[in-house]
């Protein structure tokens, strides 16, 4: 699999990291929960077309950064279909 940076996932949310060696695929954790967290709709989106709906659900139980609110609202909005309404 190659380690491109899922389309339109803004490289801010990651500001931290040497992006240019940033593995996107390795700790999908945390673009997860920085897209979870911080991400736009179209970051969302992209979101769920770069890791499959079991990490990202995954990711929401696993997070020590969502607090209960934030998980609740996550997983609710990821299962709906108001992803694809806008």
């Amino acid at each position: 699999m190659e380690n491109k940076r899922p389309h339109i996932i803004n490289t801010a949310l990651l500001w931290e990291y040497d992006l240019e060696t940033f593995n996107y695929q390795r700790p999908n954790k945390i673009v997860i929960e920085r897209v979870l967290q911080l991400g736009n709709l179209e970051e969302w989106r992209n979101m769920i077309n770069a890791y499959s709906k079991e990490q990202i659900l995954e990711t929401i139980e696993w997070s020590a950064q969502l607090d209960a609110r934030d998980k609740e609202f996550s997983k609710f909005f990821l299962t709906s279909d108001l992803l694809h309404v806008a």
